[in-house]
Formats: structure tokens, sequence, C-alpha cells
């Protein structure tokens, strides 16, 4: 793992500060990171950590015991917290997981004389685990730095943000994203694609390239453009296949199903606008908007929203998207 402060793809000023109340010793026992996915809190997150172990002037080094530690991944006073996963659930981080990081944290750093622990995804916590996180950041014990990730402010207890120092990360520009991939041996054109469509998100770019994330917006073109023809049989299949997916990739097809409406809705006020995520597709778009009413769009644009929350609840995702797809028919 590359885990220097140039590694890091845009955000100069949240760098620029982190360094310098480092640098002060002001760095605050526990902060909040937020922002859109895939923006590189994560990686700004491991950096800083890196950088706390290091103790050098410039850190973090990357040549001392302690960064060549935490680039193998091998560092004993590093402690990664990451949600988890049964069967189809949602991601979610569990008490029993808090419990066993503050078995970890309790004891005395070997190392480094002190311990970082990284929480990502600390948004998705249920309440349980957001309670018990909030006595150890109330009282923490030793010398033990938290880092928590998340996209969600308003997701996580009012107590927990209001002990956390926080520091906002904005989306990064479509520039920014096609470099790094043009870096990763991706041709320029589908970089310009992939930027466009990864809305300011690094990881969703590379996603995008690495998991047929154009297949799948082809999918949802395919399925807007029919949906006015379906049949209830029809309805029925496409409901049955999509069932199947993993939770995650439907996710993102509904993603791209919110994007293609939105972009039909800005082609309506300008069929010339410059603010399309899609804009390889303008020209179906708008072959496609004599069957959208405006007012129909903005119906299917409030129905795809409220399914994708429903998405990350533990659903019956056969009946959530049989009845998506018939609210989506019913839009006039």
């Amino acid at each position: 793992m590359d885990l220097r402060w140039d590694s890091l793809t845009g955000h100069q000023e949240q760098v620029k500060e982190l360094t310098i109340q480092l640098q002060e010793g002001r760095l605050p026992h526990a902060l909040l990171f937020l922002g859109k996915a895939g923006i590189g809190k994560k990686l700004c997150g491991q950096i800083l950590a890196a950088a706390i172990l290091c103790g050098h002037e410039h850190a973090p080094c990357g040549v001392c015991d302690n960064c060549r530690a935490m680039m193998a991944g091998t560092h004993p006073d590093y402690y990664e917290l990451l949600p988890e996963v049964r069967g189809k659930s949602t991601r979610i981080i569990r008490i029993e997981a808090i419990r066993e990081m503050q078995t970890v944290v309790s004891r005395s750093a070997v190392q480094a004389g002190r311990r970082v622990v990284l929480i990502d995804d600390a948004d998705s916590m249920n309440e349980p685990a957001a309670n018990s996180l909030l006595k150890t950041l109330e009282e923490p014990q030793g010398q033990v730095t938290f880092i928590l990730i998340a996209q969600n402010r308003s997701r996580l207890l009012s107590t927990i943000v209001s002990r956390c120092m926080p520091v906002s990360f904005g989306m990064l520009s479509p520039e920014e994203l096609q470099g790094e991939l043009i870096k990763r041996q991706i041709s320029a054109a589908e970089a310009a694609k992939m930027a466009c469509l990864a809305d300011g998100s690094l990881g969703k770019a590379l996603s995008l390239s690495q998991h047929g994330g154009l297949e799948l917006r082809e999918d949802a073109v395919n399925f807007l453009a029919g949906l006015p023809e379906f049949t209830m049989n029809k309805l029925w299949a496409e409901a049955a296949a999509k069932s199947e997916w993993e939770r995650e990739r439907l996710s993102e097809w509904v993603l791209y199903i919110n994007m293609l409406l939105r972009d039909m809705l800005l082609l309506y006020e300008d069929g010339a606008s410059l603010l399309l995520y899609n804009h390889d597709l303008r020209g179906k778009l708008g072959e496609m908007l004599p069957r959208f009413s405006k007012g129909r769009l903005f119906a299917m644009l409030t129905e795809t929203r409220t399914f994708s929350q429903r998405l990350q609840a533990n659903v019956n995702l056969r009946l959530q998207l049989e009845g998506y797809f018939i609210r989506l028919m019913d839009c006039r």
C-alpha cells in the first residue's frame, strides 16, 4: 500500500490542515472524515495513521520500521474496523466488532508508543455499537487516535459527532478523475466517459472500469427505453432477474437510472446543457423524451430515490423490485 501524501488525489487543503495540526501537536484524539464514497477519505485516514505512528518530522517518511509495517498492513498498533456483511443483508458494524476493538486498544502499544483506530463506514454502526463507541470516545484510554470515515453525518449519533473534529472532503473534478484513470492504462476516451459518470468519486470511476459499469449503464438505458411498452410478464421477468444480483450491483444500477432521469430533465430545460452525466448518450436520451413528460420524469425520480433508500435495509429484493417497477409504470 502506497501511504504517501502525494499518492492522494485532490484534497490539498484538508491535507495541509491535518499535517500542520500533527506537526504542532494539535491533532485531536478523534476525527470524523465526511464526504461522498470513493473520493479518498479512507486513504487519507490511512496516510494520517501512518504519519501519526511514524513520528518523524516529514511523516510518513516511508522508510522507518513503523512506515514499512503500515505499508505491509502488519503494524501492531494500527487497527482498522470494517462493516460486516451477513448473507444478503446490508453492511453493518455491530457491537461485537466495537467490543473487540476496545479490547485491543486497551492494551499498551507494541511498537509506536501509541495506537490509531480507523473505523470505515462509521455511519453503518447499529445503535448498540454506536453507544458502545461513544463511551470509548468520552473516556479514551492511553495514547490512541480514532479516525471515523462516514458519508452521512446525520446517521451518526450527535454525541459521537460532537466528540470528533469533522473534516469535510469534496468531490474530485472530472479532470482529476480522468488523469487518475489514464494513469491506470485506460484510454482517454473511456476515461472521459467514466469521469463524467463517476460524479466526483474515484472509487466509482474505478468500479466502472473494473466491473462492467458501462454495460450496467447500457442495461439501465434499455430498461427505461422499453418501460412504456412493458407488459406484466416482462415486469415480473425483469424483477426476477435483477433480484438475483448482488445488492451492491443492484444499487449501482439504480444509481444509473437516477442519473439518466436527471439528465432527461436537464434536456427538457436545455437540450445543449453541459451538465449531463451521460454526455455520450445525449442523442439517445433526446429521442426518448417524447415518451416521458416532465411530470412523469419527476415522479419516476422520486420513486427511484425512495427505492434506493429501501435497498439499504434488509428487504426482499424481488418484492421490492416488483413494487418499484409497477410504480414506475404508473407514474404519469
